[in-house]
């Protein structure tokens, strides 16, 4: 799992996941698309390998903070999200941030998700 800085890209208590903020950088190009739906996807895909990689799935997912660096974007991120959260989806926080940080290059960074996870068994 690729990190951008110090800190701890999951974190469990007990039966419970705390997935650090996931961004729409794509781990083996080391880049990020220009637009708010592919940088959304990558970053369920990248949260989706967070969690299976231990033992859970987007269905675990019980809490999600979005961060976006333009609420108009706010749509197009959300028919990325709908696809990939089944009813019933997690409770979400969505929050309008001035910029993410740059890791991937010139492409600026659209969207990022941090997730609260609950697993059945720890």
């Amino acid at each position: 799992m690729t990190t951008y800085g110090p800190y701890t890209p999951v974190r469990s208590a007990g039966n419970f996941l705390f997935i650090s903020g996931q961004i729409g950088i794509d781990p083996t190009t080391k880049t990020a698309a220009p637009d708010i739906a592919e940088q959304t996807k990558q970053v369920l895909r990248n949260m989706t390998r967070a969690l299976e990689a231990n033992g859970a799935g987007l269905n675990d997912v019980i809490k999600t903070t979005v961060f976006l660096t333009n609420m108009d974007d706010f749509a197009a991120m959300n028919v990325v999200y709908e696809r990939y959260f089944e009813a019933p989806r997690p409770a979400r926080s969505t929050i309008s941030v001035r910029e993410l940080p740059r890791v991937g290059g010139d492409t600026a960074l659209l969207v990022e998700i941090e997730a609260v996870v609950y697993r059945e068994q720890a």
